[in-house]
């Protein structure tokens, strides 16, 4: 995990990790049990957490794509849109980001 904070790209891995995994769980398990037993708990635990790291996974997204002179045509716009889909960002880091080679 380490490895992971040493670079643009990592950080924007391990987000998108944790953004996937929290998008999930909100529509997974929150949601769910919010409709089914009335129990909003986990939605205003969960949703808030969620929201920050979409947030935070966006801006890095746009300032990777930067650092890495990404066409937004051709790449960002499908790590942007990874975020909003459930498992998009799984996806995104297996056909995309760890692909990306950064120079030490």
């Amino acid at each position: 995990m380490k490895t992971y904070l040493l670079s643009n790209v990592g950080r924007l891995r391990l987000l998108g990790l944790l953004e996937g995994v929290s998008l999930l769980l909100l529509i997974g398990i929150a949601v769910p049990a919010k409709h089914i037993f009335g129990n909003p708990a986990l939605v205003k635990s969960i949703g808030p957490v969620h929201g920050i790291l979409f947030l935070l996974f966006v801006f890095n997204t746009l300032s990777v794509g930067v650092e890495q002179n990404w066409k937004f045509r051709t790449t960002t716009w499908k790590v942007l849109l990874a975020c909003v889909i459930p498992f998009g960002t799984f996806y995104i880091d297996k056909k995309i980001l760890s692909k990306i080679h950064v120079a030490d």
